[in-house]
């Protein structure tokens, strides 16, 4: 055996050595924080989300980090941990995730108390277990590990967390906090862990997530509801011009008809189309999944093609008129819809907006007024898979879970984006989380198994990104 096998196999035992000694304490530091009820969209909450902060920074301050700081913002609370590295050349990670939770009651359908953990066989059950408290704490021992094993005094990259407050309330705060902060902040890398894997036994890696746009549209005609017999017929319609819109939005092949709509986006390449194809993705039970009878979308497009990788547009409303029981026969004098377009890299939510709102004006006969309004965009990122630190992460994993790592992506979108476009970044996704967790559902969960892979992974990660960047440099 080359001196280089031995050296991974005894450093992949030392930190297995040091996760199981240390997993009991690990735990109960853990179930302690999930005890605290910070539901950052309950204002009811807002003590127990501040309480969540303090109680992260003091934890984190105990693990070894010399600078640990809650960050107050115009809502929630965020934690802020340093651990700078004594190589001069190390490179420095950002890691990302929130200890806001999703409101949970028992009588949402809980088996028990959501903020009264449980552990059950191999299972923590508690709000939070897995999104996203549990993917964060997992970073405290994974650093510790990480020490222990290697024999060093501090981390071999510049470590960083950055833990939101409001993710679950949409981060209404947090590009504004990430632009004041920016300085400190800065990193040559960002590394999220609050996103999952295809499978307990199909261990990934996530490379992107799609962006957001949304908008409002309000249609206007006549100045009050008209009668349909005396006026139907010679006046346009609002509720008509609604539907005509609708039917406009894609063409016969499911791509969205918007000009310009496309401009710029990244295609997938053949490899990353054969990458997804190797997924065992079962179509039927995704229906089933879906509460839905069939499959459409983008003709040439797989489904995990179009949920991953190409942009869309969504009715997610349309209304107007007379909505109460029986007849009125009248033209109505207004109408809406709610429109909301997924992103993929390589398009700017600004020239999305335009192209939009110009297709809309064209769209309108003579005698249709409109209001259009959107809200805060969100951009899409994308790291690619030949990227250096990217290839850590997979390595890392490798290690962990000792099987070949695969890759995919999330349909939908979240302030990684933001951290991507702020920092000029790239974004690392990381996380041991899967389906049946039950992300915002009742009796969400985590894989106890799974956490400590996470441990694990992280534990390998920081070595590997300082070794392979001055490589890549």
């Amino acid at each position: 055996m080359s001196q280089s096998v031995d050296s991974d196999v005894s450093g992949v035992s030392a930190v297995r050595t040091y996760i199981e000694t240390h997993r009991a304490a690990f735990l109960d530091d853990l179930v302690e924080w999930l005890r605290i009820p910070s539901v950052s969209a309950q204002p009811d909450h807002a003590h127990d989300v501040r309480r969540s902060a303090d109680w992260l920074a003091g934890r984190l301050k105990e693990t070894g980090f010399p600078t640990a700081e809650v960050w107050q913002t115009a809502g929630a609370p965020a934690v802020f941990a340093e651990w700078p590295s004594e190589d001069p050349q190390a490179p420095t990670i950002l890691v990302y995730g929130h200890h806001d939770v999703q409101p949970a009651a028992r009588e949402d359908g809980w088996h028990t108390d959501p903020f009264e953990p449980v552990v059950q066989g191999n299972r923590l059950y508690a709000r939070g277990a897995a999104d996203d408290k549990g993917q964060v704490f997992f970073h405290t021992l994974g650093v510790r590990a990480h020490l222990a094993a290697t024999g060093r005094t501090t981390p071999a990259v510049n470590l960083k967390l950055l833990i939101e407050g409001e993710e679950e309330s949409g981060s209404p705060n947090f590009r504004a906090l990430i632009e004041e902060h920016k300085e400190r902040i800065a990193a040559d890398a960002v590394v999220v862990s609050d996103t999952g894997m295809w499978a307990k036994d199909t261990p990934t890696v996530c490379t992107g997530m799609r962006g957001l746009a949304d908008c409002e549209i309000e249609l206007r005609g006549p100045d009050q509801d008209i009668h349909s017999g005396s006026f139907g017929g010679a006046v346009p319609n609002p509720a008509t011009v609604a539907a005509r819109l609708v039917a406009a939005l894609h063409d016969e092949h499911a791509r969205v008809a918007v000009p310009g709509f496309y401009e710029g986006v990244t295609e997938l390449t053949d490899r990353e189309r054969a990458l997804f194809a190797e997924l065992p993705f079962d179509e039927e039970r995704w229906l089933r999944t879906a509460k839905s009878r069939a499959t459409h979308g983008e003709a040439g497009h797989t489904t995990l093609e179009r949920i991953w990788a190409r942009p869309t547009a969504e009715v997610n409303g349309i209304g107007g008129g007379y909505q109460g029981p029986g007849g009125k026969t009248i033209v109505p004098s207004s109408a809406f819809l709610k429109l909301s377009f997924r992103l993929v890299a390589g398009q700017d939510p600004d020239r999305v907006e335009e192209a939009v709102r110009t297709w809309v004006a064209d769209q309108l006969p003579n005698g249709i007024s409109h209001t259009i309004t959107f809200g805060a965009a969100t951009r899409p990122c994308l790291t690619p898979l030949d990227h250096p630190a990217l290839q850590s992460v997979v390595r890392a994993m490798g290690r962990a879970f000792e099987q070949p790592i695969r890759f995919t992506r999330e349909g939908g979108s979240g302030p990684a984006a933001d951290l991507q476009d702020v920092l000029a970044a790239p974004v690392l996704f990381l996380g041991i989380s899967v389906p049946s967790d039950g992300w915002h559902a009742p009796n969400e969960k985590v894989e106890l198994d799974l956490l400590l892979k996470g441990v694990e992974t992280t534990a390998y990660l920081w070595g590997d990104l300082a070794e392979h960047w001055r490589d890549a440099h």
